[in-house]
């Protein structure tokens, strides 16, 4: 398998599982491997801002030193922001004060970056860049990284978006279909996972308004399962280099034992450095 500059970069979503990716990506750095074309979800585009604005560990302050420091996430954010974690602090004091955000480098990044949004007028994935407007940059990524029923819905040029990995967690089939037709992609599950729930019908008084949203929903296990089959069926067709942690993880999205955070980080960044030894 040849990795070359036509390669495409496919960064999954998954809350704190994310860590893993931002150890990856801090790896890709350190080693001045950078994708020209990158597609990201929900977590993964928030690592993925850091790793277009050039950098390193910036993603990993954010996801373990200021969560220990700011308890930034929760339930009880439910009740006091109406979203479990603090969007005025992730979004706002983060990338422009705490742990600024490159906004020069990011725009002026020769390559494409693509983030994945839940439209919840159709239902359907958006696919949404911005090169210039800083509000816009964030407020995609901000809507992205809503989850439903415990965040709420984030405007985005007037259309009210939720999370991408909603439709399309693992934007594999866009990246081939904008012509990159060999990807690198960075799960947050181990191979052979697959989420064990069930899908119900979503009752209409929740998203009222939104009848087409609520269809997505009612069919989000069934596509991620699906989208995990058609991943390792790339991978053993040789179409794909996966990246993934290499157990069953024991840091879910609500994580917040910073130990287990920074395990996870350590993981990623080994086999993201082990990847550019092999590949260059």
């Amino acid at each position: 398998m040849q990795v070359d500059r036509n390669t495409g970069l496919v960064l999954e979503g998954g809350g704190m599982r994310g860590v893993f990716t931002s150890g990856v990506l801090d790896a890709f750095m350190k080693n001045e491997r950078y994708f020209r074309y990158v597609v990201a979800v929900s977590a993964g585009a928030c690592n993925g801002m850091s790793y277009i604005s050039r950098q390193p560990r910036r993603a990993r302050i954010s996801n373990i030193d200021m969560l220990v420091k700011y308890d930034y996430l929760g339930v009880r954010r439910l009740v006091t922001h109406g979203c479990i974690y603090d969007p005025e602090l992730l979004y706002d004091r983060f990338p422009n004060e705490l742990v600024p955000f490159d906004y020069d480098t990011y725009f002026s990044n020769a390559g494409t970056f693509e983030v994945v949004t839940t439209n919840c007028l159709t239902g359907r994935a958006e696919y949404l860049s911005e090169r210039s407007d800083r509000c816009r940059a964030i407020d995609i990524a901000h809507a992205s990284s809503s989850l439903p029923y415990v965040c709420k819905m984030i405007e985005v040029d007037g259309t009210p978006m939720l999370d991408g990995g909603i439709v399309d967690s693992i934007p594999v089939l866009r990246a081939v279909g904008q012509g990159h037709p060999f990807n690198v992609v960075v799960c947050t599950r181990n191979r052979g996972y697959r989420n064990s729930g069930h899908d119900r019908k979503i009752p209409s008084f929740i998203y009222r308004n939104y009848p087409r949203l609520r269809v997505a929903l009612s069919r989000r296990i069934a596509v991620y399962n699906e989208q995990l089959a058609m991943v390792e069926r790339m991978e053993d067709e040789g179409r794909i280099i996966c990246i993934r942690p290499q157990r069953p993880m024991d840091v879910d999205r609500m994580t917040k034992d910073a130990a287990k955070l920074e395990a996870l980080y350590e993981e990623g960044f080994r086999l993201g450095c082990d990847f550019c030894e092999k590949y260059g």
